[in-house]
């Protein structure tokens, strides 16, 4: 599949996502050199939330609205307040865009309900993405596929069952180009709860390009999930974790993002193909194998002995696996100490 002119699939390195979400603490400075700083660290794509606080949940402080999770980053967190700190103005939305553009990225969002999507299509935005917790709103994911453009949705939480029903929406509503993300909805994530070995198994049940909304940690996590067939990789940004904000506690930094980047890279290109016997760049280390050699100069009719014959390096006489084949045979003719061992030494076939 493409998004714009990038192609993801095998054979691609993975296509990067530096999702900003709300580590631009409200500020459109930040934000633009958050673009900045994806792009100088290899990101392909730059991506942003569309929603408000009053889009997103109800503006109340009864037990639902409020995160009661003592664990969470976010514990005692009226829900409605922390989207109102997290969210990302629309009209900065145009500014960003236009920045990714200048720096050669894309650059596209997540909508969480239909004026979203409709606001982002005024914005031409060249893709979407579905977030776990609303991967079971079909009638998004509809209204999103009705656009045509290419959809990534993640699948924290979900069940197969759950993930076919969105699919399915999707591509009854006319998606043509859909990448379906493993994701674990805990911020941060550990490689323990993790499961990439889930990503080749998304795929085989979907026919669809897979990848990983990752939350853990450094880059570990994501350079597996390559080796298992990933084509695309969503990580959180920001500029200095220090900084602060909802989502810096597992957010990538620039340097960080960089090492993403060159890491996966080289994970893509390994993967290669299923291939035995020596490839071209290894025809020349022949020569080092171990094989049969004379060790000791023999006269004609000398009988072949572990002293005189061994196995060593390098590989230009008979393979090793004839040694007890050759021991106590006699040469036909004279032979000098260093002879690569051969069939006709023995004045036979």
């Amino acid at each position: 599949m493409k998004i714009l002119d990038r192609t993801i699939g095998a054979g691609q390195r993975p296509y990067l996502i530096a999702e900003m979400s709300g580590n631009h603490n409200q500020s459109l400075e930040r934000a633009l050199a958050i673009v900045d700083a994806a792009a100088a660290s290899g990101a392909d794509a730059l991506k942003l939330q569309t929603y408000t606080a009053d889009t997103m949940t109800l503006d109340l402080a009864m037990p639902g609205f409020v995160i009661d999770d003592p664990k969470s980053l976010w514990a005692g967190r009226r829900l409605h307040d922390l989207y109102q700190e997290a969210h990302t103005p629309w009209d900065w939305h145009r500014p960003i865009v236009e920045r990714a553009m200048r720096q050669g990225m894309h650059c596209f969002s997540t909508p969480f309900d239909a004026t979203a999507v409709e606001f982002l299509e005024s914005l031409d935005t060249p893709a979407y993405k579905i977030a776990s917790f609303e991967l079971v709103d079909v009638n998004l994911i509809r209204t999103v596929a009705s656009t045509g453009k290419p959809m990534i949705m993640s699948t924290g939480m979900a069940t197969a069952g759950e993930i076919e029903e969105a699919v399915a929406a999707a591509r009854a509503g006319g998606c043509r180009e859909l990448v379906l993300l493993k994701c674990t909805s805990t911020y941060p994530a550990t490689p323990q709860n993790t499961n990439i070995a889930t990503i080749p198994h998304l795929r085989a049940l979907f026919g669809c390009e897979v990848g990983l909304s990752d939350h853990t940690l450094g880059t570990g996590v994501a350079v597996a999930a390559t080796a298992l067939g990933a084509t695309v990789i969503e990580k959180h940004f920001t500029l200095r974790r220090a900084d602060g904000g909802v989502d810096s506690a597992f957010s990538m930094e620039p340097q960080e993002f960089r090492a993403l980047r060159e890491e996966t890279e080289r994970a893509a290109l390994a993967l290669g193909s299923v291939q035995y016997g020596p490839t071209e760049a290894e025809i020349k280390s022949l020569a080092f194998r171990r094989s049969l050699y004379i060790a000791a100069d023999l006269e004609a009719g000398a009988v072949l002995t572990r002293e005189n014959l061994r196995s060593v390096r390098p590989g230009f006489g008979l393979p090793p696996k004839y040694l007890q084949t050759l021991l106590g045979k006699r040469v036909a003719r004279a032979v000098r100490a260093g002879t690569p061992m051969s069939w006709d030494l023995l004045g036979s076939p």
